[in-house]
């Protein structure tokens, strides 16, 4: 009799289907710190050729995307001297893995924008 409340009970229970055990994306975390660049136009942030963001000073984008490979590409917009002419043909590329978290922030030299990897967690 036991068995028979104790197997009712267990059917009575919600269904609920068995939870994910890995995460199936990554996060990529971007960021446009106060002072970093010599430039006030706003920066456009390209993955894989496509304009995901547009970048202010101070500003930060969170991005959930497939784990594999990533390119990702800087440029300025704007009007004026922001105007993107020819743009920015240097490519960063990176591999994200299923369920990491990768933070970057927006750097320039003499060649240009980069992304500098930064602790995820800061």
């Amino acid at each position: 009799m036991n068995r028979v409340i104790a197997l009712l009970t267990l059917l009575a229970l919600p269904w609920q289907a068995p939870a994910q055990s890995a995460l199936d994306y990554a996060v990529l975390i971007v960021s446009r710190e106060r002072l970093e660049l010599a430039t006030a136009c706003d920066v456009g942030l390209y993955l894989d050729d496509q304009l995901a963001a547009r970048l202010v000073q101070g500003q930060l984008f969170s991005f959930n995307l497939p784990p594999g490979p990533l390119s990702i590409r800087l440029g300025l917009l704007g009007p004026g001297p922001c105007r993107p002419g020819i743009e920015q043909l240097r490519q960063q590329a990176i591999t994200l893995r299923a369920g990491e978290v990768r933070k970057f922030r927006l750097a320039q030299s003499t060649e240009g924008l980069y992304l500098i990897p930064t602790n995820a967690f800061q």
